[in-house]
């Protein structure tokens, strides 16, 4: 395999400059104060912003590293006594027809859209960035970044931003409060040095460019070549809380056919608190906890032999939820915080949070973070407290080692006894070059019940430059490892994942952005007897391009081994107990997904233990105009003699969406999915009116309705909710 990938770089353009090392003394910017009030309209026509240092030479690293770059684009950056503003005009010679925007929803996808963005790294870390994104329309996207490629795409803050568009391209003005950000304050208050990095996605041509340079390996969010942000008086500490109280109603009817079996109409009261203490900590508090925004998660026929991982969604776990010990691994995760306010496992209804606390600190050198919380008692859960410490220091340029330790006590009741259970997570990062990342984590669990413990732990080594990604990565997770704050993907399994890919640019076949032919091996056995075999699987995919319009194409080939030596009923088709092999083949395409219609598929076919299956999912988008976006999406799983019977199954989901929107503050949107398998069918929608920055009105109803019972149960909800931000 090796020596074939070799033989396809040949033709093929490396780039003339390779991963180059972060600059000894790095660009600097120098921000200026008004010299009068900021508007915040899109339009930066200030006085101020006229006497702001331009910033414009940019460094191009997509679609090719370096050279000339077709859209230019400048920055300035102003400040007050509240507020750090950005500027920025993005040049487009079509102006206004040249514009690519799906649709105008907050946290919008990132690759299928023009964006422009600016990353900050407040206190010098080098290993921790704040990012805030805007597209021409001004709906906004924010998230935390750790070391550069961890992402907590799903964290808040309070923010604006407005954008104009124009016949010569597009003009985005941000307004970040210094409230909302975490920073190192110098002795005098002034010239304190910030990290920080801009860049811009030009979606026609697919076209990425970043201020100061960047290797196209690690893209923006790589902190250590950052720019110097000079000259900031950012404001001494003072009170700086944020309260968010919501009032809703709730009207909920449970039914058996035509028979009312529960029947809930009520209001409650509760909410948020945020008060940073100093720059860089922070407490969370939150009451009578309410999560009715939340998304409902996505129906799925689990047809594999691990737990499926469902990620969380509500707003108050979400918010740093990046510090915590396994955060960027869906596999083994010590604490995961879906664990909390459910009756006893995931797919149960939600239960009550009384109170809700949290501490974070964050400095250069270290990090702090505690997390309680109370979950009340329910019909078939006892009162649980859920608490959580951890600790992370950093060293050297990019390196960290951390400690984390968890403990869930459920109370005594009627129905169940006392229970503890905690964990001891030690956790780390090593980065010695640019090119490697090294990281590991060890974990180990105390069920009291049992008088047992349990381990889990997990290595990655990872080498990734601009023409090629090699790496390893190991997982174990013993029989006894019980985290009950948290997720395993399977017990009592080690997995060993070698493999990478290389990646080529075509000098002749300019249609073509890149091509990433590869491989990778995944092996598992078990942890308590090693010597026994589990399944493997060799996932080799030699047609890996991406398109330059950023449509793609793959075709792969999965040779897989399987000993199945326990009860495995997948879709409850029994699978022989014995030892497999076959192979699966799949082609999967997406069109451009920044055209107003965009479709996507994928067919896999070949054998399936004992019998064979074949697998159709599909999807197309139509968005006319930003305001509007239409969406479907089907999955069939064909299975055929399979099983102690030789069963014959066919599985469908459906599912379809729509989005409305006003501006980017008002929006409607609606979902629809059966599972014909559960025969159960539910449907999602939700208004939401951002009347003022992070302050929301929402109208939600959920309809869900089981054919499976008989009489056919059926449960509709109605909820209104407010919440006001109020910051002092």
């Amino acid at each position: 395999m090796a020596v074939f990938m070799i033989v396809l770089i040949k033709g093929y353009s490396q780039n003339k400059q390779e991963v180059f090392p972060p600059p000894t003394f790095p660009p600097e910017i120098k921000a200026v104060k008004t010299t009068g009030k900021i508007k915040i309209d899109g339009i930066l026509n200030e006085t101020s912003w006229q006497h702001a240092q331009t910033i414009s030479n940019f460094y191009r690293i997509e679609p090719k590293q370096g050279g000339n770059y077709l859209y230019t684009t400048e920055v300035k950056v102003l400040y007050d006594k509240k507020n750090l503003y950005i500027g920025a005009f993005c040049k487009d010679t079509l102006g206004k027809k040249g514009i690519r925007v799906q649709d105008l929803k907050r946290d919008f996808s990132y690759g299928e859209n023009d964006v422009f963005g600016v990353q900050i790294d407040a206190q010098n870390t080098k290993q921790y960035a704040v990012s805030f994104q805007t597209t021409p329309y001004g709906n906004q996207r924010d998230l935390q970044v750790f070391n550069g490629s961890n992402k907590d795409l799903d964290w808040n803050t309070l923010w604006n931003v407005k954008t104009s568009r124009t016949k010569n391209g597009y003009y985005a003005e941000f307004s970040i409060p210094f409230k909302s950000l975490r920073y190192l304050l110098s002795k005098d208050h002034k010239n304190s040095d910030w990290g920080i990095t801009f860049f811009r996605l030009a979606r026609r041509n697919y076209e990425l460019t970043v201020f100061p340079k960047i290797p196209q390996a690690f893209g923006p969010h790589r902190m250590t070549y950052a720019a110097k942000l000079r000259n900031l008086e950012a404001p001494k500490p003072s009170t700086n809380m944020q309260i968010t109280p919501y009032v809703l109603y709730n009207y909920d009817i449970q039914k058996e056919g035509t028979r009312t079996i529960n029947k809930d109409n009520s209001s409650k009261i509760g909410g948020d608190l945020k008060w940073a203490v100093t720059p860089n900590a922070v407490v969370d508090v939150t009451f009578n906890t309410d999560f009715a925004q939340a998304d409902v998660d996505r129906a799925v026929n689990n047809l594999e032999r691990f737990n499926v991982f469902f990620p969380e969604r509500r707003q108050f776990f979400l918010e740093n939820s990046g510090i915590w010990a396994g955060a960027n691994n869906s596999q083994i995760k010590p604490f995961f915080s879906r664990t909390i306010g459910l009756k006893g496992n995931f797919n149960a209804a939600p239960a009550p949070i009384d109170f809700g606390g949290r501490f974070t600190n964050k400095t250069k050198k270290n990090t702090l973070g505690a997390l309680y919380v109370k979950q009340r008692s329910t019909s078939n859960s006892p009162d649980t407290h859920f608490s959580v410490l951890r600790y992370t220091q950093n060293y050297g340029k990019e390196n960290n080692i951390g400690l984390m330790v968890t403990h869930r006590l459920d109370e005594k009741s009627n129905s169940s006894a006392l229970s503890n259970n905690t964990t001891i997570t030690l956790d780390g990062l090593i980065r010695p070059k640019q090119e490697w990342t090294i990281s590991y984590l060890g974990s180990a669990s105390k069920d009291e019940a049992k008088n047992s413990w349990g381990y889990s732990g997990s290595f990655s080594a990872k080498y990734n430059t601009n023409t090629m990604y090699w790496g390893w990565q190991s997982n174990f997770v013993s029989r006894n490892y019980n985290p009950a704050m948290g997720f395993v993907y399977q017990k009592d399994v080690i997995q060993h994942n070698p493999g990478g890919y290389f990646i080529l640019r075509p000098k002749k076949l300019q249609w073509i952005r890149r091509w990433d032919p590869g491989v990778f091996v995944r092996y598992y056995h078990d942890f308590q007897n090693p010597s026994n075999f589990q399944q493997a699987s060799i996932y080799l995919f030699p047609i890996y391009i991406f398109f330059r319009d950023n449509s793609f194409v793959e075709y792969a080939i999965t040779p897989t081994w399987q000993n199945i030596n326990f009860n495995f009923s997948p879709l409850g088709i029994a699978i022989p107990q014995k030892r497999y092999f076959y192979t699966r083949q799949f082609i999967r395409y997406n069109s451009d997904r920044s055209k107003k219609l965009s479709v996507s598929g994928k067919f896999e076919w070949g054998n399936f233990y004992n019998g064979k299956r074949t697998t159709l999912t599909a999807g197309i988008r139509y968005a006319p105009i930003p305001n509007v976006s239409f969406s479907t999406d089907y999955e069939n799983n064909s299975l055929k003699k399979l099983g102690n019977l030789n069963q014959n199954l066919d599985t469908n989901l459906y599912a379809a969406g729509i989005r409305l929107a006003l501006n980017p503050k008002v929006q409607l949107s609606g979902f629809y999915q059966y599972n014909d398998f559960t025969k159960t069918g539910r449907i999602n929608t939700r208004f939401s009116w951002e009347y003022l920055p992070q302050s929301f009105i929402y109208l939600v109803y959920n309809d869900t309705e089981m054919e499976s019972f008989n009489p056919i149960r059926t449960q509709q909800q109605f909820i209104s909710k407010i919440t006001f931000v109020k910051q002092f």
